[in-house]
């Protein structure tokens, strides 16, 4: 029964009218209410500055810096091909080609919504930090500010894939393997989804929500995050198909983008610790 559980599991989670509201879009409005409930609960329990107006205010760019970031990512990195075909379609959730037919939006790379994220930040900041002067500094200070939150977030986005039968892990003979319908080998898999939802989800955020509280310098909070992260997510990748088969020198592309943000968050340690300007 655990082998075939995909299998039963419907990716529709309901229909309004003629649009199919799937799991995993379902798990993405989860994912964003839990950051907003989760952040502004840190700011009413006085753990930062920065004021619950700000959080209103930012969190709109948030949204729709992620998604623009996700699904652009998801095409020029991942399906290269369907964007030189279909380029009007890239977020347009109905099929011009099909009599309109409603296919919804699908295709969301991590990294991609990683750096939409980070541009959100800086220019949400530069257009309205009016008396305090722009830096790196600032703009940390505001990211510490969501970093415990979003490993769980991210944890429901993970089984938002798993739910939708998607992303599934390399084949395997492990007991705990699972069949995925989509998959047109038969083969068992690791439920890759699910080593991701616990390793970059509930794990990060039990850790970074556990030391959120102590007295790192600014940018720590993040540093720890992508740290973490990419060291999670590098080893997660050993057991998840590689997308589109993609590998280099052993490693997929994830890896080398999880070493990638390792690196960055290192980089800001270092920076940190001299007191950001």
């Amino acid at each position: 029964m655990w082998q075939h559980l995909p299998g039963k599991i419907n990716p529709i989670a309901f229909n309004v009218g003629f649009v199919e509201v799937s799991w995993y879009g379902l798990m993405y409005a989860v994912a964003f209410a839990v950051v907003y409930f989760l952040v502004r609960w840190r700011i009413k329990n006085k753990e930062t500055s920065i004021s619950l107006e700000t959080l209103q205010d930012f969190f709109p760019w948030a949204i729709i810096g992620l998604l623009l970031g996700a699904r652009l990512g998801d095409v020029f990195v991942y399906d290269w091909a369907w964007f030189k075909n279909h380029p009007s379609q890239i977020f347009l959730p109905f099929d011009i080609h099909n009599n309109w037919q409603y296919i919804g939006i699908y295709g969301m790379s991590y990294f991609g919504g990683l750096i939409g994220l980070i541009l959100a930040f800086y220019i949400f900041l530069r257009l309205n930090l009016k008396k305090e002067r722009f830096s790196l500094k600032k703009i940390l200070e505001f990211s510490d500010l969501f970093a415990p939150a979003v490993p769980l977030a991210y944890a429901f986005g993970r089984l938002g894939n798993f739910a939708g039968g998607e992303l599934w892990g390399r084949a395997t003979s492990v007991p705990w393997g699972m069949y995925f319908p989509a998959d047109i080998t038969g083969r068992l898999r690791h439920p890759s989804q699910l080593y991701e939802m616990l390793l970059e989800g509930i794990l990060l955020f039990v850790i970074l929500w556990s030391i959120r509280k102590k007295n790192f310098p600014v940018g720590y909070l993040t540093s720890f995050y992508l740290i973490g992260y990419g060291a999670a997510r590098f080893a997660a990748e050993f057991f998840r198909e590689p997308d589109n088969g993609w590998i280099f020198a052993q490693l997929t592309i994830g890896q080398w983008f999880s070493v990638g943000i390792i690196i960055i968050g290192a980089i800001i340690i270092c920076l940190a610790s001299r007191d950001l300007a």
